[in-house]
């Protein structure tokens, strides 16, 4: 029985190989004989996907099988079956199927009589077949999945998309009070159109302060440059040298007052720009308090008014110094130019509330309606209309603007709203305190 032993393995999915078969009943025949190699392929026969056995006399003549009939001349070779055989099965031979292929191998016994061990190969192709119809399936499933999601979301998103570059073309035609739709649904393209809404409503409202510092310009520049063009052709015109030298002064003081005008307007532009914002460090807000209160003492003492001071010591903040300084210097002017009456006092305080520094300016001049409060912030905006006070109409929108980049608020009221004595302006500045070293986070 030393032919039983195979030297090549024919592995089959869903099966034992040949070879393991193949030992298993040489062991068996080496034990218990033919009758018990006999018995042992009945049983196995008889079992789900079992192999193919043939069992044949020396003749040929088949003895005990579980197939209807084999491919002639298969048992008249020994060992391994080239090429794979045809064989048809009961099933196939009741229902007049076509046959089907196997490979194989053929020993041969003692006594003579052959035994055919083999194995189905339409296994394999099943399987082929199904993994072909199941990969069909997935690529059709897969098709109409991307249809769907082309219908569903692909045309939306272009729908959408086609919306927002209507709004668009309408924005860049010039109308900009136009605004990309927005859906509600929270998504990315809900979240891009906020975005450029956001955007869109700032170059408007800077668009909107162009618009009003153009206006401004033109109609409080107009007036002092014709008193200085007449004082220029008075000049040429007169022959007295102390007329004259008159003039000139007069054209010096109206071009320092212009000067003085642009020098604002340039300052502010700065500012709102974000030009100084490298050049700000931590400051101490109480100096700078002091120092304008030092230097406005005897500006106030000369119109009849007096320095009321409270101010906080050692309190510091991230700003410039420069900026923040000229902010407190238009408060100071402001309040001693329209206080009314001598001996009346101003108001000076700096304090720290709510992690914050505030600082107070009240007076007890004429103040300001409550309906205007937000228009003197505006660039030239002035409720002297006459022009008979001197001044630009820029330094309270100066301060807005010096706040704004230091985190800070700028607010005006009412004085008695903050201090029982006062009954007129009250200015407040509010900035975030410097985080003191060593601090936590």
């Amino acid at each position: 029985m030393s032919q039983l032993c195979l030297r090549i393995l024919f592995c089959v999915r869903r099966g034992i190989s040949l070879e393991k078969e193949v030992a298993q009943l040489d062991l068996t025949y080496e034990k218990g004989g033919i009758r018990r190699v006999f018995n042992i392929i009945e049983r196995r026969a008889r079992q789900p996907g079992a192999n193919l056995y043939v069992i044949a006399s020396p003749q040929g003549e088949i003895l005990a099988s579980n197939v209807a009939s084999l491919q002639p001349g298969v048992l008249n070779r020994l060992g391994w079956i080239e090429p794979p055989f045809r064989y048809e099965g009961f099933a196939e031979n009741n229902s007049g199927s076509h046959q089907n292929l196997a490979a194989g191998y053929v020993i041969e016994l003692d006594n003579g009589i052959r035994l055919l061990i083999g194995r189905d190969l339409g296994d394999p192709e099943r399987l082929h077949i199904v993994v072909r119809q199941a990969l069909l399936l997935a690529l059709i499933i897969m098709g109409v999945g991307a249809l769907v999601i082309w219908f569903a979301i692909g045309r939306n998103a272009l729908k959408r998309m086609d919306r927002m570059s209507s709004a668009s073309g309408k924005i860049m035609a010039g109308d900009l009070s136009q605004r990309l739709p927005v859906t509600g649904s929270g998504d990315e393209f809900d979240r891009l159109s906020n975005s450029l809404n956001l955007m869109l409503d700032r170059i408007v409202r800077l668009n909107e302060g162009l618009r009003q510092v153009s206006d401004n310009i033109a109609h409080d520049l107009k007036t002092p440059l014709t008193r200085l063009r007449n004082k220029a052709a008075d000049a040429g015109a007169t022959e007295s040298p102390d007329e004259r030298r008159a003039a000139l002064e007069g054209i010096i003081a109206e071009s320092d007052q212009l000067i003085r005008t642009f020098n604002a307007l340039l300052m502010i532009s700065r500012v709102e720009a974000g030009a100084v914002a490298a050049e700000m460090s931590v400051v101490c807000l109480s100096a700078i308090v002091e120092d304008s209160a030092e230097l406005y003492g005897p500006v106030a003492e000369e119109a009849g008014l007096s320095l009321d001071c409270a101010i906080e010591p050692d309190i510091s903040i991230n700003g410039n110094r420069e900026l923040i300084g000229q902010a407190i210097f238009n408060l100071l002017d402001n309040a001693i130019k329209y206080s009314e009456g001598s001996g009346q006092s101003i108001h000076l305080s700096l304090k720290r509330e709510d992690g914050r520094a505030v600082f107070v300016v009240a007076d007890n001049g004429p103040g300001i309606p409550s309906s205007r409060m937000d228009d003197v912030k505006q660039r030239f905006f002035r409720l002297d209309e006459s022009r008979s006070k001197p001044g630009t109409g820029l330094g309270l929108s100066l301060v807005d603007a010096v706040a704004s980049m230091h985190g800070g608020v700028f607010s005006l009221t009412e004085a008695k709203c903050l201090l029982e004595n006062y009954t007129g302006l009250g200015a407040v500045l509010s900035f975030p305190l410097a985080r003191q070293k060593g601090s936590l986070d």
